[in-house]
Order: C-alpha cells, then sequence, then structure tokens
C-alpha cells in the first residue's frame, strides 16, 4: 500500500493538541514546526484524519521537498517531482496557495506562475502532450517556504475542516469550530462535567464540546477534495471510515452543557447550528445576561471567547464587561474558567491573575487562552454506583 508523508496545518500554539490526535488516531509522527505537524501514513490515514481530526485546518500529502534560492532552481525542483504519481492526464492542476517565511523568494504570484509551467512541462513529458485539457478532478498544490526550503503538497481536504457543516448561520465575530475544540481539549473538562459558555454567539464551544461528548467525527457529513481521486483512495475506503464512525456515535450520553448570549436572536442561531449538527438534545441555550451568570452546582467550568473590542465602539464597555465576569465566576464554588481573547487588560478587570496563559495566534491576531483552575472534585465511591472521576 502506498505511503505518504501527510502534513496537517493547525493553528499556531495548538501543535500539541494535533500531535496527541494524530497519535490516538494510531499513525507516527514525523516532524512538529511551528503551524504543522507531519505524520506518516497510508490513503486509509488520508480518509481518518480528514474525517476524524478535530483541530486541525487540513489534511496535505507532501509530493516533496527541496532548496530554491533562484526561480530556477523552484522551477527545477519542482519539474523533479513525482507529479504522475498524482494528478492523472486529464486532471486539474495549479498552485493554490504559495507562502514564504524568511526566504529570498517571496512573490506568491510568482512562485505560483513557475511551478505551474514546471508542473506541465513534466506532465507533457510523461503523458506525451502539449496541451492539457484539465477537464478531470482538482488538484489543488499548497507550497511552504521556510529559510529557502521548498515544501510542495497536495490539498486533500478543500474547504478548511473547520467547516464542520453545521454552522449554517453565524453570529457576531464567530470563534472558528477547529479553535474551540482545541481549546476545549487544552482543558480537563470531560463530558460528565458541566461546561457554560456565557458569550455563546453561534454556539461553537457547546456544539463542539457535545460532538466530543457524543463521539461524533468533526468530518462525518462534509466533502473532501480526495474524495474524487479514486485512483488514489477508493469509495469503499471513504464508507467504511464513515460506517466505522456512525458506530461510535453516542447519542444517549447525559451531558449539562449550556451556552448563553444576551441577544435573544443570536440564541436562536446557536440553536439552528446545535440541531444541524444533531446535538440540539445534548446543550441547553438560553437567552441571558453576563451579570445572571450563575450554577447551583460545583466543579463547573466556563469556556468561553467573550468580546474583546473588535467592533467600532465596544473597547469602551470591556472594563466593565470583564468586570463583570470576574465578579459572577467568583460567586461560583470550586469552578474553573478558561477564556481567549485579545483584549490586553483581561486579567486586571477579571480581578485575578491567570493560573495559566497560553498565547495563540487566531489568524493574525494574537489572543491569550487564560486558565483560572479550580479545584478537582472529590473522589467518589465506586461501590455506591458512583463512578470514580
Amino acid at each position: 500500500m502506498q505511503r505518504f508523508d501527510l502534513i496537517a496545518p493547525c493553528h499556531f500554539g495548538l501543535e500539541a493538541v494535533l500531535k496527541k490526535e494524530i497519535i490516538n488516531l494510531g499513525y507516527e509522527i514525523v516532524e512538529v514546526s511551528d503551524g504543522r505537524v507531519t505524520f506518516a501514513g497510508d490513503p486509509d490515514a488520508v480518509v481518518r484524519a480528514n474525517i476524524g481530526l478535530r483541530t486541525a485546518e487540513r489534511v496535505l500529502i507532501k509530493v516533496g521537498s527541496f532548496r530554491a534560492t533562484t526561480f530556477e532552481e523552484l522551477f527545477q525542483g519542482t519539474k523533479a517531482l513525482p507529479w504522475e504519481e498524482f494528478v492523472p492526464k486529464d486532471g486539474k492542476f495549479w498552485v493554490k496557495k504559495a507562502s514564504s517565511v524568511k526566504s529570498k523568494l517571496f512573490s506568491p504570484s510568482d512562485i505560483q506562475s513557475i511551478m505551474k509551467r514546471a508542473m506541465v512541462d513534466r506532465l507533457s513529458d510523461i503523458y506525451h502532450i502539449r496541451r492539457f485539457e484539465e477537464s478531470g478532478e482538482s488538484f489543488p498544490v499548497r507550497v511552504f517556504l521556510l529559510k529557502d526550503e521548498v515544501t510542495v503538497a497536495l490539498d486533500t481536504t478543500g474547504d478548511s475542516l473547520h467547516k464542520r457543516g453545521y454552522r449554517k448561520l453565524e453570529a457576531k465575530a464567530p470563534i472558528a469550530e477547529n479553535l474551540a475544540a482545541a481549546l476545549l481539549m487544552l482543558t480537563p473538562w470531560r463530558a460528565d462535567r458541566i461546561l457554560l459558555d456565557p458569550f455563546c454567539g453561534s454556539g461553537t464551544f457547546p456544539i463542539e464540546a457535545a460532538m466530543i461528548a457524543a463521539g461524533i467525527a468533526p468530518g462525518m457529513h462534509r466533502h473532501f477534495t480526495a474524495e474524487n481521486w479514486t485512483h488514489i483512495i477508493t469509495p469503499d475506503n471513504w464508507r467504511d471510515v464513515r460506517e466505522e464512525c456512525a458506530e461510535e456515535i453516542n447519542m444517549d450520553i447525559e451531558t449539562d452543557i449550556q451556552g448563553y448570549d444576551i441577544d435573544p436572536d443570536v440564541i436562536e442561531i446557536a440553536r439552528i447550528n446545535a440541531q444541524k449538527a444533531g446535538v440540539d438534545k445534548l446543550i441547553h441555550f438560553q437567552a441571558r445576561d453576563v451579570a445572571d451568570l450563575s450554577h447551583r452546582k460545583k466543579y463547573g467550568f466556563i469556556i468561553t471567547n467573550p468580546p474583546y473590542g473588535e467592533r467600532i465602539g465596544e473597547e469602551a464597555e470591556l472594563p466593565a464587561l470583564y468586570r463583570t465576569l470576574g465578579e459572577r465566576y467568583k460567586a461560583l464554588d470550586s469552578w474553573s474558567m478558561y477564556l481567549i481573547t485579545a483584549y490586553e487588560k483581561a486579567e486586571r478587570d477579571i480581578g485575578r491573575k491567570a493560573d495559566k496563559n497560553r498565547k495563540i495566534y487566531n489568524g493574525m491576531i494574537k489572543t491569550y487562552f487564560y486558565q483560572y483552575m479550580g479545584p478537582k472534585p472529590p473522589r467518589r465511591n465506586e461501590t455506591k454506583g458512583d463512578r470514580i472521576d
């Protein structure tokens, strides 16, 4: 069976979470670098990674790598790669994205056009044709240049993996689904613990939590570019993995997952998205101000993405909002709180320094994941019918 080096990009700062996910899928890690995890796998790994990874941006098949400091070296290095192993005679192929960091070659448009010409040259020699109709399936290429090292890969995913397919409607400033999942996975939260998002917006945190709790693979109900690459991955492979994932879903699990937002229209959007994700019965949404945040039970988790001044006129409201959040959190006995924000004065206004603070890049925005750790719940006596936490 064919073996590949597969590259999974992710948000900067969350490589360790993605690495753990890949290991849990059963694959060997080859390399971890800023914003990327490379692992070894076969065609089945392409399928399982696309359908099962919660924190990755996409799954790429590495075609090859080489060093290039001139456009001639870029052309020859690209031409030397085994494109015929992937792209059939009628395939549509192009360099969809080129990025360059600390490299002599830095113009994305020039990199894209030169590499396309090199690919055409190679495949013309292999297939003995001069003109490509490109009427078949799509083979988008992505290239990364880092310190003059060129890494070339085929994109098996298409639309980013954060697009699960359930968020048809969006509220203001939504957090990406894969980022929300990664932040959940950075906490000790488990399905039997309380989870509450007081600024839930489109419902992303509660929905991702419910999908984790029920064992719903994030890519179950969407399409991937590589599904059409039947000469590399068979349709049976995709069907078999989806059937396996369907068998692992447990909708009978008991959860206490809640999402609040002050705007009733936003809450309705969250409910619709949860229905599309198939987890609406696992989540309680409610139109509620953060000032009314409370819960009668202990040892719960607040996980949220509060406003941080991304809209005009909002910044002046932030100190009072974060003070209120801090006050309500303080009133919750034995709870933990985790929040991602770009607001630099969050700790000051919350009224307490975070136990941990992790820097994460949300796109080009530098954000902070503040972690306030509550105590662990006491162990229970399993002989009385209670589960040990």
